[in-house]
């Protein structure tokens, strides 16, 4: 069974993104080390633009499907970019997005559980959860593992990593990598017993 990957950035202090969508913050501590690390770690999570630049192919490692909400996609589509990962199968979950810009972009309006439930089902690699919140709490049951790159920045208010009811449930920790940009790249996986 394939599993989903909840694989996002984040502030020490747990937010996604300001209260109004601010994340270019996070942007400016990238450094060479750091990008080549995660395009080694993640390279199916380098977009196409990002590819372009550091020599990626089309062939995928770790993921074949990303999923993303319309907050996630809206800042790459704002600057043109209609299909940001069109090595990957995209979905963009949005209500109020009603028509995909792009016929490699899938927007979907339904029950985001059952669609990865039977995502999972097919035969393939990993699943790709971009983001946000919103989506990401309501796909929460359905998280396998999730790997928070934790920047050096404390937000005070913004977007919160879930947005999801209180309910506490146990990871286990899988590996930590720090950098010298000040950021902790931690892995857990959904504890199963």
């Amino acid at each position: 069974m394939r599993k989903l990957t909840y694989f996002i950035a984040t502030t020490i202090d747990g937010f996604i993104a300001g209260p109004g969508d601010e994340f270019g913050f996070m942007m400016s501590i990238l450094d060479d080390a750091y990008v080549s690390a995660l395009v080694e770690s993640y390279p199916d999570t380098v977009s196409a633009r990002g590819r372009e630049a550091v020599g990626l192919g089309p062939d995928n490692r770790d993921f074949d499907t990303v999923l993303m909400g319309r907050n996630t996609y809206e800042p790459g589509l704002s600057a043109g970019m209609t299909s940001p990962y069109p090595h990957l199968r995209q979905y963009v979950v949005s209500k109020s997005l009603t028509t995909s810009p792009d016929p490699a972009v899938t927007v979907f309006s339904g029950d985001v559980v059952e669609l990865v439930r039977g995502l999972k089902q097919e035969e393939g690699k990993g699943i790709w959860l971009c983001g946000g919140a919103s989506l990401a709490g309501q796909l929460r049951d359905e998280i396998d593992e999730i790997v928070v790159k934790v920047n050096p920045f404390v937000a005070g208010k913004g977007i919160p990593l879930f947005a999801a009811e209180f309910a506490p449930e146990r990871y286990d920790l899988k590996g930590t990598r720090s950098f010298g940009n000040g950021v902790v790249m931690i892995t857990y996986a959904k504890r199963t017993a």
